[in-house]
């Protein structure tokens, strides 16, 4: 769908906005209230795009970005929560956040760039993979509804982190924002280069749950990579803005989970009835996207409005040690 103009405009103008978001932060402490502000300049830029779409090839390109922005965005949260426990693993400050969530985004572009043009290619030439990809959502999908919520990722047994404090010269003294430092005439590496390994390699193990999901709703690449981009990109921000609210957001794991379930049954069954599913793609795509949207409110809402549970009194309480 997109020209190679398109493409080069599409690249060119998020490099200049993400080198807008470097500059403005400038390596200081970024607050609520400028992560609120950059969030709206990335939906509203997102919903812009969604909208010149709209208006060169109609419906047909604009919904279905929208669709795979909002399942995007929507999964992103997911990285939140390991963005949260890897930063407090290693002790990041909160400008040594922004300097890390920067070059993670950036790395992860360039990332899921690559493992989307790899996927939309051998779903080109491979159709029976599509099979292969809602089965993987299904398995993803009951993994979010049925794993317990105590189970956290430990950064500590990432095979890439335990690597490189086997094979990489590690510094054990702060250098702020430096990922690379000399020390006694060697070059070496700081532990906030060692967290930017395991935030770069969790967004792996996401890219393989996200791509999917967005080639279940379009598998033109252009469709595809933009809506993941602008999702990506607008993640640091989002980050700032609901870290200190993830716990209010309890159901929201439910709600993806459904997401994840309902567009894994699509694909298969829109590889299965292919012709029908053509000729009736406004339709497929309306219904995907009402799904999606009921399903988010649904837990955002229930998170909001269900109190959690109070432990009884001799659970909650303190114990006292006597002596």
């Amino acid at each position: 769908m997109g020209t190679p103009i398109l493409w080069a405009v599409f690249l060119v103008g998020a490099a200049v906005v993400v080198g807008i978001d470097l500059f403005a932060a400038g390596g200081k402490e970024v607050t609520p209230k400028k992560a609120g502000l950059w969030t709206a300049v990335w939906v509203s830029l997102s919903l812009g795009f969604a909208g010149f779409l709209h208006f060169e090839y109609g419906a047909i390109a604009s919904v279905p970005f929208l669709t795979a922005y909002v399942i995007e965005y929507a999964l992103s949260v997911d990285n939140l929560f390991v963005f949260i426990v890897v930063f407090s693993a290693f002790k990041v400050s909160n400008r040594a956040q922004h300097r890390l969530l920067y070059w993670g985004i950036i790395g992860a572009f360039i990332l899921r760039g690559t493992l989307i043009f790899l996927g939309a290619s051998l779903v080109a030439k491979f159709e029976w993979l599509l099979y292969l990809f809602g089965a993987f959502l299904l398995y993803t999908a009951w993994k979010l509804l049925f794993t317990k919520e105590d189970e956290q990722v430990d950064p500590e047994q990432n095979p890439i982190l335990k690597w490189g404090r086997r094979v990489l010269p590690v510094s054990t003294q702060d250098h702020g924002l430096s990922f690379i430092v000399r020390e006694d005439g060697k070059a070496k590496v700081t532990p906030l280069f060692l967290a930017l390994l395991v935030v770069e390699t969790t967004d792996v193990l996401f890219a393989l749950d996200s791509i999917p999901a967005v080639l279940a709703i379009s598998q033109d690449p252009f469709i595809v990579f933009t809506s993941n981009a602008c999702a990506i990109l607008g993640l640091r921000s989002l980050f700032f803005l609901v870290s200190s609210l993830m716990d209010k957001f309890r159901y929201l794991k439910i709600g993806l989970g459904i997401i994840l379930a309902f567009v894994g049954v699509k694909l298969i069954l829109e590889t299965i009835f292919k012709e029908w599913a053509h000729h009736h793609e406004t339709l497929v795509i309306s219904v995907s996207m009402g799904v999606i949207v009921l399903s988010l409110l649904g837990s955002i809402l229930a998170s909001m409005l269900i109190k959690p549970k109070e432990l009884p009194l001799h659970e909650a309480a303190p114990k006292v040690v006597e002596r």
